[in-house]
């Protein structure tokens, strides 16, 4: 039997980020989507997860989920039997970078939640197309349907991350970085830099495609997914 995958979505986030994955891989493959809503630490969010998830799975996580999924691999190396990072990061916020993060927070509690999913998930730098409004809107639904005090707890998760590229050094799973060409806050160069710290990782570009590949270009965002799913497994 192929491995169980698990995907941990991106923050204000839920299932619906990898609805068209989840459609492709599911005729193969045990597929399921685990919240990241639980904790103000990305350690207690890890830590919650571990308990509820299977004994051995493959695991692919998007932004604050990449961020989870490396700290799950921390914890638990021997429970991965492969890995994917989506528009991630394995650094941690510098003083400013978190200090910056804290005026979102108050125009959210001041009414403008909607004025703070825009910029916390970057919606302005969406690719053009032809599906570009209704990506933004599913994205706009996903959070506002999480709330405000979920923004607050992921918000203070991520300034509060560790530095994870020893953890990236040490892993011996099936790797892949995938990232959209366009991303402009974790651009291409970043995921060129996370991917030549994993052994023998494998790094997938997608095209016509920002912050949010999996919804922007869902079919190349599968193809690639199959591909990781295809890598084969390492000698440990």
């Amino acid at each position: 039997m192929p491995e169980p995958i698990v995907f941990l979505p991106e923050m204000l986030c839920d299932a619906r980020l990898f609805g068209p994955q989840l459609s492709d891989l599911s005729r193969k493959y045990a597929v399921t989507v685990a919240p990241i809503t639980g904790g103000e630490r990305v350690e207690e969010i890890a830590s919650n997860l571990l308990d509820q998830l299977p004994k051995r799975f493959a695991l692919a996580g998007c932004g604050l989920g990449g961020v989870v999924a490396l700290e799950i691999l921390r914890r638990a190396p021997d429970r991965l039997t492969r890995l994917c990072l989506l528009d991630s990061s394995p650094l941690p916020d510098t003083p400013q970078q978190a200090a910056e993060r804290d005026p979102l927070l108050i125009r959210a509690k001041a009414g403008k939640f909607d004025s703070a999913i825009t910029e916390a998930l970057h919606l302005d730098d969406l690719v053009s197309g032809p599906w570009r409004g209704e990506v933004a809107g599913l994205i706009r639904d996903m959070a506002q349907g999480m709330g405000i005090e979920v923004l607050i707890r992921q918000t203070r998760a991520l300034q509060r991350r560790r530095d994870q590229q020893g953890t990236l050094r040490r892993i011996t799973v099936p790797t892949m970085v995938i990232c959209g060409a366009e991303n402009r806050q974790l651009p291409v160069k970043r995921h060129q830099f996370m991917a030549e710290l994993i052994p023998n990782a494998a790094l997938r570009v997608i095209e016509n495609a920002a912050h949010f590949a999996l919804l922007e270009q869902p079919e190349d965002t599968a193809q690639a997914l199959r591909d990781w799913l295809a890598m084969p497994l390492m000698l440990r």
